[in-house]
């Protein structure tokens, strides 16, 4: 699971949509590969922003990688492009955030001239969300509801040996018991033919 980029556009009704702050990883790619896929995530992610009607969530599907855009309104929509993976749920729960932090940090004023936002919170946020589960709580929580049932199973199947155990402890103990009791009835017989005086 990779977010490979976040964006905040100022999407007025009207197109085009302006590209107000972004930050992407594209790590996983070459070298050589960065500048086209850096341009190709560029443009779907205005072409997406500019499609999606004010007040709308959308998830689109481009090859193997997923443009998740939130257009909450008031002229701000958030894109995250995410491979096939990453669950659309935390997706969603990313954009709420990063959109909710910008409209508080970033003055409308600001809008009309992108290159003087500075928003470095967009990087933190996309290496933090990297991984989903910091991004849902749900998820979080299912993640470690799986990790005590694994624990437990575990422990049920060390009780369980534990008991198999246990039981072969007991017969061994009743089987040592019987042959103890049938040496001292054997002991016994030989001794009752010769009396010492």
């Amino acid at each position: 699971m990779k977010v490979l980029s976040l964006s905040i556009l100022h999407n007025p009704a009207s197109p085009p949509a302006t590209l107000l702050v972004s930050a992407s990883d594209l790590s996983s790619f070459s070298f050589y590969q960065r500048g086209a896929v850096g341009e190709m995530l560029t443009f779907l992610t205005r072409t997406v922003a500019e499609r999606t009607k004010e007040g709308q969530r959308q998830s689109v599907q481009e090859g193997s990688h997923t443009a998740h855009v939130y257009n909450r309104g008031g002229g701000l929509t958030a894109v995250i492009v995410t491979d096939e993976e990453y669950p659309v749920r935390a997706a969603f729960s990313v954009l709420t955030k990063v959109l909710d932090e910008f409209s508080q940090q970033v003055p409308e004023s600001s809008w009309s001239t992108p290159s003087s936002i500075s928003f470095p919170a967009l990087n933190t946020y996309l290496q933090k969300y990297q991984d989903p589960r910091q991004a849902d709580t749900i998820m979080r929580v299912q993640q470690e509801l799986d990790e005590t049932k694994i624990v437990l199973h575990k422990t049920i199947e060390s009780v369980l040996q534990r008991g198999e155990k246990l039981d072969t402890l007991v017969d061994r103990s009743n089987n040592l018991s019987m042959q103890s009791k049938m040496f001292y009835k054997t002991a016994k017989k030989q001794n009752s033919c010769c009396v010492v005086m």
